[in-house]
């Protein structure tokens, strides 16, 4: 049976880069689950198809290749709104929800990252983390990786950015983004990832051991 890790948090908190590490580390499968709605919302403007078109939205989110997600592609300002769009489809949810979980089954072990996947996706997962930090400093995290990556921002219209994405995230009717019940909660405000890292595999670890 495949042992699944579920991480949550807001945008910037440091989550992705975690769930990278573990997954490298354990030998894992690893899906960000935020780019399988930038693949749909992508599959939509290859094909030219209307952004309100549900139907088409579920269709794309059933049938895109989940192996062939690419980041730095998926990462583009007009798919990130794209996503936006086909995100609130209650449709598309459901088909994609189905597909994470789909990948969580698979293999020895996965590391999941969203918003909802201890909640919604993956509420039986044996380790559940919430990995948070203030809105200052994940706005200033994200300013730092736009001026490293060349491109150009203002700190204070990211943080107010954030802020927005958060209430938006948390309130929303369908999957709002909150801490499993039995989630453990890591800061990384004032934490290096290696330290988040460590803290981290120490909950995997003990899990491995009440696992086997």
């Amino acid at each position: 049976m495949s042992f699944t890790i579920a991480i949550d948090g807001p945008a910037a908190s440091g989550k992705g880069t975690l769930a990278r590490r573990l997954a490298a580390h354990y030998g894992f499968r690893h899906l960000d689950t935020g780019l399988t709605y930038r693949a749909v919302a992508k599959a939509m403007l290859d094909a030219g198809q209307p952004l309100d078109d549900e139907a088409a939205a579920v269709e794309a989110a059933r049938t895109f290749d989940i192996s062939d997600m690419r980041r730095d592609v998926l990462a583009a300002h007009e798919i990130g709104e794209a996503a936006s769009r086909v995100a609130v489809m209650p449709g598309v949810r459901r088909a994609l929800v189905e597909r994470q979980r789909e990948f969580a089954k698979t293999g020895e072990g996965a590391v999941l990252d969203g918003r909802d996947i201890g909640t919604v996706v993956c509420p039986d997962a044996p380790v559940k983390l919430f990995v948070t930090a203030t809105p200052q400093v994940r706005a200033r995290r994200r300013y730092h990786e736009i001026l490293g990556n060349g491109g150009e921002a203002e700190e204070q219209a990211i943080l107010a950015d954030i802020v927005r994405r958060d209430e938006r995230d948390a309130s929303r009717a369908d999957s709002p983004m909150k801490p499993a019940d039995d989630a453990h909660l890591l800061d990384t405000s004032e934490m290096t990832i290696e330290a988040a890292f460590q803290a981290a595999r120490s909950f995997v670890d003990a899990a491995l051991g009440n696992n086997s």
